[in-house]
Formats: structure tokens, sequence, C-alpha cells
């Protein structure tokens, strides 16, 4: 697997690069580089070119993380100490990967990155597709005193992290739907999933995954919703993804301080300035029934409110799911 991120990171510029060229790169025949390139490309995913004469290149560059350059822009941005910073080329999960190593005492604040994810998760057993080379998949490990149900409101809480991190790169149209969606003009364009795991009465470890879409291509045609990425927005600022990660860390780091001194109640008012959805009418799914009504925003502990039949209700996220109502107009 080495050799095939040598030749990856050699192939990232989008150039050609000739059989003789990588083959001293690897040390190995150039039967050997078109046997590794066939490889990468089961692997993958990647598209590579072979023209007779010129050699072989990435059919599109690729923005690689680096994790030296992640950790000088993590100095750049004031953070002391620095995290424990794990970079995978591929891995199952890095939500999954850091609520193994949390159980082994790995230490709080520990961040893992990836470049592919196999097995990429989303809410309610959904797969979170997870192309090389491509988006943010980031995951970050915290340590609480507190209790797991005191951290319900910690997942709307680091969507805020999200959101001020586009709002940085002047993504000023992205917006919140709850309970862990950023939308950019009803498309999803970023998506997070918590686990938590602690004794009853604390302490708590919460891992925080964050999926980013940054540039999906035609790698988005499975997603079984509306998407966008940062590559399709127009006028945002420039950014590489290794800036993003380490400009990502910093919020959700930023976020945590917030919310262990002050609770979600911290985050509402800024929650609601962005709630897409606030003030509309919405339907509730939860198991096999339905609940339509006005969403009224939401309370301390993360939960909805719903104005219906002349009532208030509120639903936890768990197994429910929120949509705006179907427009009933002529």
């Amino acid at each position: 697997m080495y050799r095939h991120h040598e030749l990856i990171h050699r192939l990232a510029d989008g150039r050609f690069h000739s059989g003789q060229e990588l083959g001293r790169l690897l040390d190995v025949t150039r039967s050997s580089v078109w046997k590794k390139l066939q490889q990468i490309k089961q692997c993958y995913k990647l598209e590579i070119d072979a023209v007779s004469g010129r050699g072989y290149r990435l059919r599109e560059p690729l923005d690689l993380l680096n994790r030296q350059t992640i950790m000088e822009l993590l100095r750049a941005e004031g953070i002391e100490p620095l995290p424990a910073l794990e970079l995978h080329p591929s891995i199952d999960s890095t939500n999954s990967w850091l609520m193994q190593q949390g159980a082994n005492g790995i230490e709080s604040g520990t961040v893992c990155v990836a470049e592919q994810q196999v097995a990429g998760k989303g809410r309610q057993g959904r797969t979170w597709i997870s192309p090389f080379g491509r988006n943010i998949y980031l995951s970050m490990l915290w340590r609480f005193e507190a209790a797991p149900i005191q951290l319900a409101g910690l997942s709307l809480a680091s969507a805020i992290a999200v959101l001020r991190l586009l709002h940085r790169l002047k993504c000023d149209r992205a917006g919140l739907k709850w309970p862990n969606d950023v939308l950019w003009q009803g498309k999803k364009l970023a998506g997070l999933l918590l686990e938590v795991a602690g004794e009853a009465g604390g302490p708590s470890q919460v891992v925080i995954g964050i999926g980013l879409n940054t540039r999906l291509d035609g790698h988005g045609e499975d997603i079984d919703q509306p998407w966008i990425d940062l590559n399709s927005i127009p006028n945002i600022a420039p950014f590489t993804r290794n800036q993003l990660v380490s400009r990502l860390i910093r919020h959700l780091r930023d976020v945590i301080g917030e919310y262990q001194a002050g609770g979600l109640e911290s985050f509402i008012e800024e929650w609601h300035r962005h709630d897409l959805l606030l003030g509309q009418q919405v339907v509730i799914r939860s198991h096999d029934r339905e609940h339509a009504g006005e969403h009224l925003g939401i309370d301390g502990n993360g939960a909805i409110r719903l104005h219906a039949d002349g009532q208030e209700r509120s639903f936890h996220a768990g197994e429910v799911s929120l949509r705006r109502a179907p427009d009933e107009s002529p």
C-alpha cells in the first residue's frame, strides 16, 4: 500500500510522468509500474490515462492532505498545544477508528482525517460517499466529565462550527437543517455524526465526525438526496483541503470550549439565525408516524419544537427525520 501512495503523490499534479520515471521512484520495472497503476485504479477508483510516448497521468489532479502542512497551519491558527493528528490514506471510517482508539485511552483532542473512507457512516445507518482525495472526512475525539445525557446538544453546536468555517470562506448562504445537516440552497453540503460512550453519570467520550463536500463531480451519483460541493458554489474564497482541515479543527475546539462553559443555551440564538426551516411548516417523521406543524426552533437540550394542533411538542434527534411540508397551494 505504501508504494501505491508514493505513486499517487507523484501523479497528484495531473501531469504526465513516464513509466521510466515512475519505475525509478519505486525501483521496479515498467511492467510492474503498469500493474501497480491498475491496482490503484481498482482500489481507489482513480482514473489514470496512459498515452504512448508520454506516460501516465491522473485524469484530474488531486489536492492531497499533508500532515506537516496541517500542523503548520494549526500553529498559525494559534492552537497550542497541537493536537495528535492521524492521517490515513484509506480507512473504514474515521469515527469508527477513533471510537476504537478512544476505548484504548487515546488522548482527548485527537483528530483523525482520511483521504478515503470505505465504510463512511451517516445518520440512521446511511453510507457517507467518500471518494479518494476529495472532500473532508474528519473526526475529533473529546473527553468530558459530564454524563452522556448532558451532551445531547453538542451535535447542534458542532454544526455551528462547520457553518463558521463556511462563512469564513464567504459561503454566506449556507444554513442549518436540524439536527446536523449543513445545506446550501436546499442541497446538502456537509453532515455530522456524533458517537458517545461513557458511564451513566460520567465521564464520557465523544467522537464528532464531519463530512464536508469539496469536490464530488461524478462521484455523487449514488447520493440519495440533492447535494452540492464547495467547488460548485460561486464567489467563495480560495481554499486547500489542508486549510479546511486546520480551520475546522480550530472551530470545533472553540465550539467545544463554549459548550463546556455554557451548554447549548449559548448557541441557540446563533442556531436560530441560520436555521433554514425556522417558522416554516414542516413534517417530522418518527418511526411509522408523521407530525406536521410549525417549526418553532430548538430548546436547550437540542430538541426541535413543533407547534401542531394548538399545542407545542418537542422531538429529540434519535431516529426522527425532518423535512419541509409539501406546498399545498394550487
